[in-house]
């Protein structure tokens, strides 16, 4: 069980403060979802939270731990990232792919053990991927190709999922393909997910927990019926949008850009 908590973090590049004075938890055992505008600091959370960019104040714990002390290999078995953008890697079968999740677990020049060709084998069953196991990426459709990094991930067998904007470039049934993946993994395999989306809709659909971001600051925390409102969205998208209830979870049916009143 991890439990990953930041407390009064700033992350930047340079001199630029792109996160300021952060502080949050993320549910064990629950879909997160950080949701905001473009810069509002959700790709670069998620990169500091994933061990690869480091807090220019705070500290980041992981299990009562700061991740900064904590091995990269170790830290591999706790918690398996896949970042936005992904390498290629079109020469690889889907299998090939997917066993590169079992590295944090492999000794220097050793082939692969029971074990994990077993992790294998279940983070492919997981993935729908086992008629697929020997085509290359590059025959692939994009889905599909999402799904076998997200089954990389699955095999290192890590209590916790970090999704860079998981259906990036995706058509709308291939988003959905994954986003049901990712619930699967969450309700059916116990994984906690932490991910950053665009799509408020599919956000609001799959996650227990929003954490809504503008300029580096959490305006709204918690579960999806308190964070998607309208008075939020207009805060943090400055758009007035029309909300409709579907079974229990707030959607958006239509919206439009708020207009600025002129000054008298």
């Amino acid at each position: 069980m991890n439990t990953i908590e930041a407390q009064n973090i700033s992350i930047g590049y340079g001199d630029k403060v792109i996160v300021d004075q952060l502080s949050i938890t993320i549910p064990h055992g629950q879909i997160t979802t950080l949701i905001g505008p473009n810069g509002s600091g959700k790709s670069t959370l998620i990169r500091a939270i994933a061990h690869l960019l480091p807090p220019t104040t705070g500290v980041i714990l992981l299990d009562h731990q700061n991740i900064q002390q904590i091995k990269s290999k170790t830290f591999a078995k706790k918690i398996a990232v896949l970042p936005q953008t992904n390498q290629t890697a079109n020469d690889l079968t889907v299998e090939e792919l997917v066993s590169f999740g079992r590295l944090p677990y492999r000794r220097p020049l050793s082939g692969l053990t029971t074990t994990d060709h077993q992790k294998i084998e279940w983070a492919l069953t997981q993935a729908s991927l086992q008629d697929l196991r020997q085509r290359p990426l590059s025959t692939l459709s994009g889905g599909q190709r999402q799904r076998a990094w997200i089954a990389m991930a699955v095999a290192q067998d890590t209590d916790t999922i970090i999704l860079d904007e998981p259906t990036t470039y995706l058509d709308l049934t291939h988003q959905l393909e994954v986003m049901q993946l990712v619930k699967k993994l969450n309700e059916q395999a116990h994984r906690t997910i932490i991910m950053a989306l665009h799509d408020l809709n599919h956000a609001a659909r799959i996650s227990d927990q929003l954490i809504a971001l503008k300029d580096g600051h959490v305006l709204a925390h918690g579960p999806v019926s308190t964070v998607m409102t309208a008075a939020n969205l207009k805060t943090i998208f400055n758009i007035d949008a029309t909300l409709v209830d579907y079974h229990g979870t707030p959607l958006i049916l239509t919206y439009n850009g708020c207009q600025e009143v002129a000054p008298a």
